[in-house]
Order: C-alpha cells, then structure tokens, then sequence
C-alpha cells in the first residue's frame, strides 16, 4: 500500500485520538491527576504525529479541518453519552452537520485543476 494512501486512514486516528486527550485534559483536573494527564500527553502526541503525517498528503486546510471537525464532534458525544454534558438533539444536528462537512472535504479533489 502506498503510503499516501494510509493519509486519510491516519487522519481519522488522529482525529479520535484528539478526541481521547481533549477527554483526558478535562480529567486530568488541571495536570494533579497523573493517569489522565500520561493518557493527555501520549495521546497528544500521537494525535499531532499523525495530523503531521497527513499533511504530507492532504492540504494542510482541508486535514487540520477534518481532525479538528472529527476530533470535536467525538469529543462532545462522549461527554453527551457519559453524562458530562447534557444531552440535546440540536447538539447532535450540528455534530451532524461537523460530519458531513468533514466527509464532503474527503471527497474533493486534492489538487483540483
């Protein structure tokens, strides 16, 4: 498999894992608690490695859009489904709408002419 082929796969892990250290800063209670705080870091890292990586691949706009778009709309229906945050429809269209968005910049072309 070519390499730039993994670019969108590994933007989508990105993605989830900014989700896991946005999660894992609300928990870590300001840097005191310290397995949140190794999830944050690991997390943070591996996260910027991979949007780092996609770059390489994918204009910079449209990749930075998608991780942060993806990483976002994860991070609220986590903290919706765990109670964290209430719960709202409205919220859930507009993650909706945060989707698609993200989906739709996938299926423009890179390099357009």
């Amino acid at each position: 498999m070519r390499a730039g082929r993994l670019a969108w796969p590994v933007l989508l892990a990105s993605a989830v894992l900014e989700a896991v250290w946005a999660t894992a800063l609300g928990l870590s209670n300001g840097f005191t608690e310290p397995w949140p705080t190794l999830v944050f870091v690991v997390a943070a890292g591996l996260s910027l490695w991979g949007l780092g990586y996609a770059t390489r691949h994918i204009p910079l706009g449209t990749a930075y859009a998608v991780w942060v778009g993806i990483g976002a709309a994860l991070t609220v229906v986590w903290a919706m489904g765990t109670g964290a945050e209430p719960f709202s429809l409205l919220k859930l269209l507009f993650i909706a709408g945060i989707v698609g968005c993200a989906a739709g910049l996938k299926r423009l072309p890179a390099n357009p002419r």
